[in-house]
């Protein structure tokens, strides 16, 4: 489906922080640092930009828009309309710099949209000392882009890769569910002390931290991270108000 390489598109931007040996926690991007679906915002700004990428969105939506609501097909669901709004492009680079006239040209909604709840944990451990690692399924160059608001343009990336397609990019490689994690194993990461994140979606990387942390869940997610995680992990809401968790001054 993809002629995609590795050697195309780095996978990690950044260096890794904290000391080799100190514990390694891991933070999802999307609804955890960042209130929304970045990845999807930044695809349909791609789309909006030309009256014909907008028709067949339009046209291909009935279609992708189940893709995505379901886990098996999502990859397929959001390649479908990231092409839409690639075609034309033969390189991740070309989409790179796609990506940082988004971040220029909404800087002010992207930036409002930061958690600072989450940003001041995510301090505290690099404070700490701790190697804090952010893996997403959004394109890396976007989460990266983004946390430059707050002068984190060291933190190492893992994200979802394009790849090129019929003439546009795809997602080549979604860094999601279990993938997820062997992407973490496969650029040489240890073991996890703690993980957050929002999405069941993530229950993989969850469950491999020794301290996993749910934040900002759906509320119909709830009674199952209480069911498969350990009892007592923390269910907490970091400032996005149309999902569930404890606010955290009640913790």
């Amino acid at each position: 489906m993809s002629a995609f390489t590795h050697q195309d598109s780095p996978q990690i931007t950044g260096k890794r922080p904290g000391l080799p040996y100190s514990p390694l926690v891991v933070f999802d991007f999307d609804h955890t640092l960042y209130d929304g679906d970045s990845g999807f915002q930044m695809i349909l700004w791609l789309i909006r930009r030309h009256w014909g990428r907008r028709l067949v969105a339009l046209l291909s939506a009935p279609v992708l828009l189940p893709m995505i609501a379901w886990l098996p097909t999502r990859r397929r669901g959001i390649s479908g309309f990231l092409w839409i709004g690639t075609f034309g492009l033969h390189r991740r680079r070309e989409l790179d710099e796609l990506i940082d006239e988004y971040v220029r040209a909404d800087a002010k909604r992207i930036r409002a949209r930061l958690l600072p709840i989450a940003l001041e944990v995510l301090h505290r451990h690099r404070v700490r000392g701790d190697r804090v690692l952010i893996a997403t399924g959004a394109p890396p160059e976007l989460a990266r882009a983004i946390l430059d608001f707050v002068a984190h343009e060291d933190l190492p990336v893992i994200g979802s890769i394009a790849a090129p397609f019929l003439g546009g990019l795809i997602t080549g490689e979604h860094c999601h569910a279990e993938h997820k994690m062997r992407m973490i194993w496969a650029h040489g990461y240890d073991q996890i002390s703690m993980a957050y994140s929002d999405s069941s979606a993530d229950l993989p990387l969850l469950k491999a931290a020794r301290k996993p942390v749910v934040v900002n869940p759906k509320r119909s997610c709830v009674q199952m991270f209480r069911r498969v995680l350990p009892p007592g992990t923390p269910i907490l809401n970091w400032g996005c108000l149309q999902r569930a968790g404890d606010p955290v001054g009640a913790t």
